[in-house]
């Protein structure tokens, strides 16, 4: 089975945390060492003390679903509001009319 940077991109938090097995480790050093943009990836991230300020890699297909998930919870957002306004303007406009 080929290990691929998605499997090494999920293990790469516990690796950082020092919670893998030594076979794990070794596995992902070993991909690490063909892998130059990872590798500096991981010593960026090594040198980070709080779990906030380490970067999150993302891939162009991972930014634009994340892109495309907050667009879309914006509008539901937005009409959600939009209905909500206008349920009041109903009621007081109903209020006013009595």
């Amino acid at each position: 089975m080929e290990i691929t940077r998605n499997v090494i991109l999920d293990l790469l938090p516990l690796y950082l945390a020092n919670e893998v097995s030594s076979d794990t480790r070794i596995l992902i050093q070993d991909y690490l060492e063909k892998d130059t943009e990872m590798a500096n990836f991981v010593k960026q991230s090594e040198l980070k003390k709080e779990v906030g300020d380490i970067p999150v890699l993302l891939n162009v297909e991972d930014k634009v679903k994340t892109l495309r998930k907050t667009k879309l919870f914006l509008f539901i957002f937005t009409i959600i509001i939009a209905a909500l306004m206008g349920l009041v303007t109903l009621a007081v406009f109903f209020l006013i009319s009595q």
